[in-house]
């Protein structure tokens, strides 16, 4: 009996050094060398390999383990589906057509009006001459602030420098005696009374509205007015007399009262 027990306690003692799991599931060897470590009484986790058994027997993960405490990391907002030629997404905030002023239209300009009068080029001392300006709308596509955009300008006053120091503000660019149904040297919404002879240089000035569509359809009002000048009409004012004339002032403009 004394023979048989020395045997077992020789050879219990000899098993760490052979390679036998210890009890916390590492090998005599493993530990030596520094590839084994463990976190609980059955749990063993050797380096370079996936898995190691435990005491217990049971399978160890050894890649890292997550913090069932920590916050789960954010997911990416999905894009927002109105994200596109009309809106841009910054950080998937969606950004609509920019506010736009009259200094970022400084590159369109509406046409030059046109103007005349009647009769055309002369008047008559204390009597209306009809002053006639001409404008319209207009759509000019071009690129603001980046964007695609369309302006569009609409006449909204006419500002008539007379000549004589006054001006004469109005919604239209008048209109003809004719087709107003008026007889000739009868008041208009645009016409004047010189008090003179003389040759008056008349101008007018015409104030647009701008606004600008982005491509949905949709005018947005510009603040302000955008403005654009005819000039060159001059109006000889005459002096009308009763005489008896051999021609008229326009066949002869030395004649009398011419």
């Amino acid at each position: 009996m004394l023979i048989v027990a020395a045997i077992t306690t020789f050879a219990l003692s000899l098993a760490p050094a052979m390679g036998s799991a210890t009890s916390n599931g590492c090998t005599a060897s493993q530990l030596q060398a520094g590839l084994c470590s463990y976190t609980t009484d059955k749990e063993a986790v050797v380096s370079g390999t996936d898995t190691q058994k435990g005491s217990g027997g049971e399978a160890v993960d050894n890649e890292p383990r997550s913090n069932p405490g920590a916050a789960p990391r954010p997911e990416a907002p999905a894009e927002p589906e109105d994200c596109g030629p009309l809106n841009r997404c910054e950080n998937y905030v969606v950004a609509g057509p920019p506010d736009v002023t009259l200094a970022d239209l400084a590159s369109f300009r509406p046409a030059q009006p046109t103007l005349g009068g009647e009769p055309a080029g002369f008047g008559v001392v204390g009597m209306p001459t009809n002053l006639l300006a001409s404008a319209s709308e207009q759509r000019i596509p071009g690129t603001v602030l980046g964007w695609d955009v369309t302006v569009r300008f609409v006449p909204v006053a006419y500002v008539f420098d007379n000549g004589d120091g006054t001006t004469t503000r109005a919604s239209t660019g008048g209109a003809s005696w004719t087709a107003l149904g008026q007889g000739q040297f009868t008041p208009t919404a645009t016409s004047h009374a010189y008090r003179a002879r003389g040759t008056y240089p008349v101008s007018v000035t015409v104030e647009y509205e701008a606004s600008v569509d982005f491509g949905s359809g949709t005018w947005r009002t510009v603040p302000g007015v955008v403005r654009a000048e005819a000039a060159g009409y001059g109006v000889r004012v005459v002096e009308v007399r009763t005489a008896l004339v051999d021609r008229t002032c326009v066949e002869d403009p030395t004649g009398p009262g011419c």
